[in-house]
This record gives structure tokens, sequence and C-alpha cells, in this order.
């Protein structure tokens, strides 16, 4: 049997967490959920689940956002011949190919809900009927579902049925992006280049590789592969610098300083006031810290300031009420912020107070 550390390639905690979890649920017949950005590898971590699973059939992968709705139901289920037009004979389904395996739905997030329906009732009664038939054919598959969509949302919007996502949602692993892992970038190097057949492995020195690390990787592991692939290509017989990375593997054309400008004293006009500024203390918390942006405009076009200052405000004003249990007051202090300025960004933000825990608070207050 293959060891996980060979199938889940690095060492940070965030991804040593992910194994953690892998090597738990694997021998299990339990129903996962991978859930993470796309590119971030959510294939590899289910691949790693089937593999350690000890079950005798194969890993059949659907992506369930690469075919046609209409065609879906076909691939999952299998058809009769004469089912419908161009069914010429008898085929069987995935379930039916996943048999005493593993079914992987990539973006489940993505299947019309009369498919939901008809998937419920397969992981609830572990039966199936083929398009055009009427027999129940028994399956024995364990069911692993990816997705980057925040399926909570889309159950919001009436696109995504509740029960389902309580039926698949029982294991839930959150798989981290690269740039949450960045310290594993170097042994990533090594096995994507060994992975790339027919081309030499890229050699980067030491400069390269911080290089690498500092970039944000937005498209992560799947962009990662694609760099040291043009890297491969490049230079063959050379080793990688850092400006070899910043200006031949990741260079894109000069930003539009003047628009990125007016955004900037757009969108922070209203963050903090001149008072608020006088009295801000020291940071002495892990916080991201703006020199992290400074290279931003080497590696992209464009940033949405408006958009990004927007989501931490929401993050860590949610967090805040979190840890506070809702308390404004003591969510406005450890944040630094006057009571009636949290208020304000709540209502702005349209954020709500988290349900308090106990009954004891008895002075809650309400914005």
């Amino acid at each position: 049997m293959a060891l996980i550390d060979d199938m889940i390639i690095g060492k940070s905690a965030a991804i040593e967490e992910v194994k953690n979890l892998v090597q738990a649920v694997s021998t299990t017949s339990t129903t996962v959920l991978v859930q993470g950005e796309t590119g971030t590898g959510k294939e590899v971590i289910s691949r790693a689940i089937h593999e350690l699973s000890g079950r005798k059939g194969k890993l059949i992968s659907v992506n369930c956002a690469a075919i046609p709705s209409e065609l879906l139901e076909s691939e999952l289920f299998g058809h009769e011949k004469g089912s419908f037009t161009g069914a010429e004979k008898t085929r069987a389904g995935r379930f039916e190919q996943a048999h005493k395996g593993t079914l992987f739905l990539d973006e489940i997030g993505d299947m019309a809900m009369p498919l939901q329906s008809k998937l419920l009732r397969a992981l609830e009664q572990r039966v199936i009927q083929r398009v055009g038939g009427s027999e129940e054919i028994e399956v024995d598959f364990r069911l692993i579902c990816a997705t980057h969509q925040h399926i909570e949302a889309k159950i919001e919007e009436g696109l995504f049925r509740s029960d389902l996502f309580y039926r698949i949602n029982v294991f839930p692993v959150q798989v981290p992006t690269l740039a949450e892992r960045a310290v594993d970038i170097p042994e990533l190097v090594e096995a994507i280049g060994n992975q790339i057949i027919g081309m030499p492995s890229p050699r980067f020195d030491e400069s390269g590789l911080v290089e690498l690390s500092k970039y944000p990787w937005p498209g992560n592991i799947r962009e990662l592969r694609n760099v040291i692939e043009r890297a491969s290509v490049l230079f063959k017989d050379s080793k990688i610098n850092k400006k070899h990375v910043r200006e031949n593997l990741l260079r894109l054309k000069a930003p539009d300083r003047d628009e990125e400008q007016a955004l900037l004293w757009d969108a922070t006009a209203d963050l903090l006031s001149d008072e608020d500024f006088k009295t801000l203390p020291d940071i002495d918390k892990p916080l991201p810290h703006p020199s992290h942006y400074k290279q931003w405009f080497s590696y992209f076009d464009t940033i949405d300031l408006r958009k990004h200052l927007r989501d931490v405000e929401v993050v860590l004003i949610e967090a805040a009420l979190n840890k506070t249990e809702g308390m404004v007051s003591q969510a406005a202090s450890a944040l630094k912020l006057r009571r009636t300025t949290l208020i304000e960004k709540m209502k702005k933000l349209m954020i709500e107070k988290p349900t308090p825990n106990t009954e004891s608070s008895a002075d809650i207050e309400s914005p």
C-alpha cells in the first residue's frame, strides 16, 4: 500500500492536518466532502482516501461541471438500450463502475436540482435505476464529493438541496491554499518536476525558491505545475534564480497605477478617522503586514481593492463577535474600535451577531 506522504506532498502544519484526517477516515465507509479553492489538489486528496481504504474496486471520477446536465444522469446511472435517441446499447453508469470501489464526484455544487434527488436516493438506499430502466441495481460504493463553492449559499439561493448537503457533509476535509502552505513549495517543486515526463526537472537556487514562496498563487498547485513546466522549457541547463522567476516565469504587464491609487483612497476613506489614527496602538499580533502587498503588481495587473478590504473587515468582525459570543462592546474593544463605529460597520456590511452559547449573558447588547 502506498504511503500517505508519497501521495500528499508537504510537511506544513496545514497539510499535516489534512493527512491526519485522511488517515482517520480512509478505512471507514464514511462519505467525505473535500472542500477547497480550485487547483488545491482536491482530487489528490480523494485518491489518497481511496488508495488507503483498501477497497477492491476502482476509483471512478466524474466532473459534474464538465458534463452537460442532460447527459450527466446517463453518465452516472447508465441507460438501457433505446431509452433516448442515440442509446444504441445498454450502458452501465459510473455508480455501477464504482461497485466495491469509490465514486468521486468533483464539483458537485454544479449538479442540477433534479439529479440531486436521484443522487440522494442512491446514497440512502444504495440502489440505482438506469435511465429508461425499471430494475433496481444494488451498488456498494464509497462516495467522495468535492467542491470549491460555498454550498450553504447555494442552498439559500434554492440551487442545492439541504438534505443532500447534510448527507454528503458527513466528514468535511478542507484543503489549504498553496499560499497557506508556502513552506511546502520546495518539496512540491521537486515532486512536480519529477512528474513531468520527457522534460528535465528545473533547478531553482535558494533565491528562486524564496521568490516562488512569496508569490500568492491564485491558481494554487495547478498554477505551480504550469510554472514548473514553463521553467523546464525555458531553463533546461541552468539554475533558476529570483530574477528568472519574476521576469520569465511570473511576469505580467505593468498595472494602471492611477486607477489603483484612486481606488485606494476611495476604499480606505471610511476605515478609520483621524482620531482613530491618533489612538491606534502598536500591532503586536501576527496579522498580515501591509508590506506583503508591496510586490503585488510585480505579478498581477489589478486588485479589487474595495472587495478585498471589505472581505478582511467582514472576516475580522465576525471572528471578534464569535469570540465574544455576540458582545458588541467586547468585540469593539478586541478590534480597537468604538462601539458605535463597530455597529455602523455591522449595519453597512450586513453582519449579524452570533447566538450566545449560554443564557448567562444578561447584558447582551443589540446593535
